[in-house]
């Protein structure tokens, strides 16, 4: 193989207690992203170093340890096994499902939806990390509040609304005494940034477009309206619940009016857009998440001031649909942190009703779903303050009923001796059960089966069979869906020849996959020992041909990489390409040095075969990798002496060309014979 010079000169869980929770911490997260500066290089370096990934996605995600890994439910697309990994030694995350990967700030960008800039001052506030910045031009201090419009208008509105309630007249005699009537506390209500919008109708608006908001802005965004070219505020003579993200960022609005005889709405929301979507959005999670996750439950109630109430009585772990029905987004949101879900509601039968709606969802999505009805005449809110943070957590644990067993319940006493009414509920819970994932939760199926056929007094076997029947006429369903997709989608292509090139690109991706991974040894491996070289980045850079990498992307790679040791004199780590400054860099390395390496659990008893890659086995990664590169090389070899062959006349030469080309065939069987050599295919 090709020799060169080389310039190598050798080698040189818990969770963090949420630090984004107090007010304080959320003026320095509002703070920064409104600087109108340029973060600096070094700061950003800083970030990227103390952010631990694990640390960060745990706010979000419930992680669990799998080896030398994290898993979970990928939190980017719904599924039920999970197939997001994190891995804290290379400090990137990627589903192996949907494809999204990264780094930490790529997971902050991806999650909350923000720009790279904001990701890196949400990690700054959250380590408080002081920022070196320097000025923008006008350019991008304009293209930043294009993309951020929405969410700065958002907070300015509620620190507005929360200093009016507390720091004005009308706010403190109306609003203040609202909330104080409630028996909310200082503490709570800054905890909630609860605030108030004044009856005159015009308050907000001209505070707002004093300060340079646009008007179209703050009717898209709910918080006026337009009426004849006359604007005022939505919210007028209403108190304000600002509703957060998981992380704090405020996505909207909800408003109850004060007046009695007002013939409006009681409540009212901010419309839908691009940051405000209902059925994504949990009241109260972003104060509550930790709690759920520490006590691996999460309450589920219907209104803004139910978590309020029982947040200020001690009970944290709760949540609200705020009004709307439970969604299988807000279900996805909970499933995060937690599997466990209990609903209450109100003991009437629209509270009845309401905990119904939801429940077949939260079964397919696997959850242990239980329901509680308080006593009668009493809500979340009046209960806690009768009875204390101890006694609701008493009276739950006692009262909770899995949702089945509830419905069943509910549903015995409403047919009585109704033969109709009994065939109607005995489908219904059928239907029901299942929902629930067979192969996951047998067990709970199972136990649900026997325990329904036995309380509706019908044959298990023959409920068996009705189960079953709606599992197929489920499935049944999904296919036909499936098939009217690809029947919409046909008539695009049917009758259009493939493009000329299509065969050709689906070898290229072959090539590409194997030169790609070159580039993921060269930069998990590079540091480690290789006999006979310094290490393994050098026996690449001796043995490689570098013009035979013809992807330019893998090429820029490989240039980057050799580039860095030319400057520095030393081995770069992984962290130069997982955290470079060109973010296509970034999420490629992410998505190179994350890749599925767990054997399955049969195997590893087994066979006590633990893993077939990693640093135990990297020779074997990089044997094969460059295995084909030297495949590949003397195939190109094979060809130019078959093309001379042809043309040659002189017997002598024709001789010697053999020869050679039998040389070229030895070697070629040599690298085919080594372990996990990868086959090239034929020129």
């Amino acid at each position: 193989m090709n020799s060169r010079q080389s310039p190598l000169n050798g080698t040189d869980h818990q969770i963090a207690q949420n630090k984004c929770r107090t007010a304080k911490k959320i003026e320095l997260f509002l703070s920064v992203q409104k600087a109108p500066n340029l973060i600096a290089q070094s700061s950003i370096q800083e970030v990227q170093n103390r952010a631990d990934i694990v640390e960060i996605v745990e706010q979000f995600v419930r992680l669990k340890k799998r080896g030398a890994n994290y898993i979970a439910n990928c939190p980017f697309h719904n599924e039920k096994s999970p197939s997001f990994s994190v891995s804290p030694s290379k400090g990137i995350f990627k589903c192996f499902g949907c494809g999204k990967g990264g780094n930490v700030v790529n997971f902050v960008q991806e999650h909350e939806k923000i720009t790279y800039p904001e990701a890196i001052r949400w990690l700054a506030a959250f380590y408080k990390i002081e920022l070196e910045e320097t000025e923008r031009s006008n350019e991008q201090v304009q293209l930043q509040l294009a993309e951020e419009s929405l969410r700065v208008l958002n907070e300015f509105a509620a620190q507005w609304f929360n200093n009016t309630l507390l720091h004005t007249d009308e706010g403190t005699a109306i609003g203040l005494s609202y909330f104080k009537q409630r028996n909310f506390r200082q503490d709570i209500i800054d905890k909630f940034r609860l605030g108030y919008c004044p009856e005159d109708g015009h308050s907000f608006f001209n505070e707002a477009n004093t300060k340079g908001y646009q008007k179209d802005l703050m009717e898209k965004s709910g918080l006026v309206k337009n009426r004849n070219g006359q604007y005022y505020d939505t919210y007028r003579g209403r108190v304000i619940f600002p509703i957060e993200s998981m992380t704090g960022r405020v996505l909207g609005f909800g408003a109850r009016i004060l007046k009695t005889n007002d013939k409006s709405p009681k409540y009212i929301n901010s419309p839908e857009n691009e940051l405000y979507v209902k059925s994504r959005v949990l009241y109260g999670l972003y104060q509550s998440r930790q709690a759920i996750t520490k006590l691996n439950e999460c309450y589920l109630v219907e209104g803004y001031t139910d978590v309020i109430s029982l947040h200020q009585g001690g009970v944290e772990n709760v949540v609200s649909s705020s009004g709307t029905s439970l969604t299988e987004d807000q279900l996805r949101v909970i499933g995060r942190a937690t599997k466990n879900l209990t609903i209450l509601y109100d003991g009437d039968s629209a509270g009845i009703k309401a905990a119904m709606r939801g429940m077949d969802m939260a079964l397919s999505q696997s959850f242990n779903v239980q329901l509680a009805l308080l006593p009668e005449g009493e809500d979340p809110d009046s209960y806690i303050q009768s009875v204390g943070a101890s006694g609701f957590h008493e009276y739950i644990s006692k009262h909770k009923k899995d949702i089945i067993g509830f419905r069943m319940e509910v549903g015995m006493k409403e047919t009585a001796d109704d033969p109709v009414k009994k065939s109607k509920l005995v489908n219904e819970i059928a239907e029901s059960i299942s929902r629930i994932n067979k192969a996951e939760d047998f067990a709970l199926q199972d136990h649900y089966i026997r325990q329904a056929s036995q309380m509706l007094h019908v044959d298990e076997t023959g409920f068996v069979n009705l189960v079953n029947k709606y599992i197929r006429d489920r499935i049944d369903a999904d296919r036909r869906h499936e098939t009217n997709e690809r029947q919409s989608v046909a008539p695009v292509i049917n009758g259009t020849e493939p493009p000329a090139d299509i065969n050709q690109n689906i070898i290229s991706n072959t090539d590409a996959s194997q030169e790609w991974q070159l580039i993921r040894v060269l930069i998990e491996h590079g540091n480690k020992a290789a006999e006979g070289y310094s290490n393994i980045a050098e026996l690449i850079y001796q043995r490689i041909d570098p013009e035979m990498i013809e992807l330019p992307e893998a090429g820029h790679f490989y240039k980057l990489y050799f580039d860095y040791v030319t400057e520095h004199q030393h081995l770069p780590v992984m962290s130069y390409f997982t955290n470079h400054t060109d973010e296509k860099v970034q999420a490629r390395s992410a998505e190179l040095l994350q890749y599925r390496n767990d054997i399955s659990h049969n195997w590893q008893e087994k066979f006590g075969i633990g893993s077939l890659h990693g640093d135990d086995n990297y020779i074997h990664d990089v044997e094969s990798s460059m295995g084909y590169f030297e495949l590949k090389k003397i195939k190109l070899m094979q060809a130019e002496v078959r093309k001379t062959l042809s043309n040659e006349k002189d017997e002598q030469k024709l001789m010697d060309l053999m020869r050679q080309f039998l040389e070229l065939k030895k070697t070629e069987h040599e690298i085919l014979i080594r372990p996990g050599t990868v086959i090239v295919r034929s020129s």
